[in-house]
């Protein structure tokens, strides 16, 4: 096996780097080139510009001071909802008399959202975070698909799909909010390529929260339980939208602490998939708890003019 991971050197310095397992780099890659060109290599075999890149020649030692980036670059980041049993039961116990989660576990088409723009996501040891407007929120664990520029399936990373799930169980049109904010994505450690990995079927996900030095919370679910497959979840994606540089697509959770948890700043959260990697992120709080009412004089029209502040 040979994992990539993408570094920033103490210099700061961007570089590739690989390593046997997906749990540290060993040795620096050659200057000059990042995942972005890995993934926009569209060549005839799927990961080929990946593959070449991990068995080529090394540059050095990976030096003492560096630190884990997400193994994403001008990615985008999606998605997947309602894809394991569990999750429909969850999400329906939170929006309360409604059948969305239902219909759309059966439907064909599934569920798929942005999660993040490209340089939004989390590294290992950075920081995710909670809405200070929320009341309830989790982390979801998930698998990360990197599918190249024609939706073919490149390799695999950890992922974490932080939610507010008292945000979005108060309306389902609130679904951006409670999923899209500061810190609410996270992947890593490594991108580990499709032929190197375990077969899908045999993946399991893990999840454990620790506070105050000791375990809160674990939980695990095999991939196998998930309702659709890599290559429908990428199908649809794909089928009205183009990704030049690639794309990570997030499967889905079924993972659902109980309701009477939820993340505190200061929380230490593991997401794990054995051979894949570990995803280790402490918690923050970010935002404010009520929205920010601009001064009258603080809102001007393109001529200069005070216009109507925002009530």
């Amino acid at each position: 096996m040979s994992a990539l991971f993408r570094l920033a050197l103490p210099g700061g310095a961007v570089r590739l780097a690989r390593g046997p397992t997906p749990e540290a780099p060993t040795e620096l890659l050659g200057a000059g080139r990042d995942v972005d060109d890995l993934m926009a290599d569209g060549g005839g075999t799927p990961g080929a510009a990946l593959a070449a890149a991990l068995a080529g020649p090394a540059d050095g030692p990976v030096p003492d001071g560096h630190r884990l980036l997400a193994p994403i670059a001008g990615q985008e980041v999606w998605a997947s909802g309602v894809t394991f049993e569990r999750s429909r039961t969850a999400r329906n116990e939170e929006a309360g008399p409604v059948d969305i989660y239902d219909r759309v576990y059966a439907a064909e088409r599934p569920e798929l959202f942005l999660k993040a723009a490209p340089g939004r996501a989390r590294g290992p040891g950075e920081a995710i975070g909670i809405r200070a407007d929320s009341g309830w929120d989790v982390p979801e664990p998930e698998l990360a698909l990197l599918a190249d520029p024609a939706g073919r399936l490149v390799a695999y990373s950890v992922a974490d799909d932080v939610s507010s799930r008292s945000i979005e169980g108060e309306n389902p049109l609130y679904l951006p909010q409670a999923k899209i904010f500061t810190g609410s994505c996270a992947i890593g450690p490594a991108l580990v390529p499709v032929g190197d990995a375990p077969p899908f079927g045999d993946l399991v996900v893990s999840l454990t929260i620790t506070r105050d030095g000791g375990r809160l919370f674990r939980d695990e679910v095999p991939l196998s339980a998930m309702r659709r497959s890599p290559a429908e979840l990428l199908g649809w994606l794909y089928q009205a939208l183009d990704f030049p540089l690639g794309v990570a697509l997030l499967t889905g959770t079924s993972i659902v602490p109980p309701a009477e948890l939820t993340l505190r700043a200061g929380d230490l959260v593991e997401g794990a998939v054995p051979g894949i990697g570990s995803l280790v992120t402490p918690v923050h709080e970010v935002g404010s708890r009520q929205p920010r009412v601009l001064a009258e004089n603080e809102v001007t029209t393109a001529r200069g003019r005070p216009t109507e502040a925002v009530r």
